[in-house]
């Protein structure tokens, strides 16, 4: 989804304007969720942009999207273009710590 967004719509309130943008990007997650996923992939992962204009966007967090947004709103942008590409996502494995072993467990001295 590439698309700039009106903030300032004649005949609707700014707030609504506001929750109908993040309710298009919620829809539009929604519906990239629900596709098929490749077989070596482990999640779907999204790169999201958003800025006041499209050669201006920066990178962001898809959970920091709608922070974007009200930002957005509360400096009054006149509009707010926002990318979302979704990918496959694969999972790192994390190192398992050591097991502690009996000279490096701490021990504890008998109380006298």
């Amino acid at each position: 989804m590439r698309k700039t967004f009106p903030l300032e719509v004649s005949g609707l309130k700014p707030p609504r304007v506001i929750e109908g943008i993040k309710n298009d990007v919620r829809k539009y997650v929604k519906r990239e969720r629900k596709k098929k996923l490749p077989e070596e992939a482990d999640f779907l992962d999204f790169d999201c942009r958003a800025g006041k204009e499209e050669a201006s966007a920066a990178s962001v967090h898809l959970e920091e999207l709608t922070a974007s947004i009200d930002t957005a709103s509360q400096e009054e942008w006149a509009a707010i273009y926002i990318e979302i590409l979704a990918k496959p996502g694969y999972r790192t494995r994390k190192e398992k710590a050591p097991a502690p072993t009996e000279e490096s467990a701490p021990t504890e001295e008998p109380p006298e």
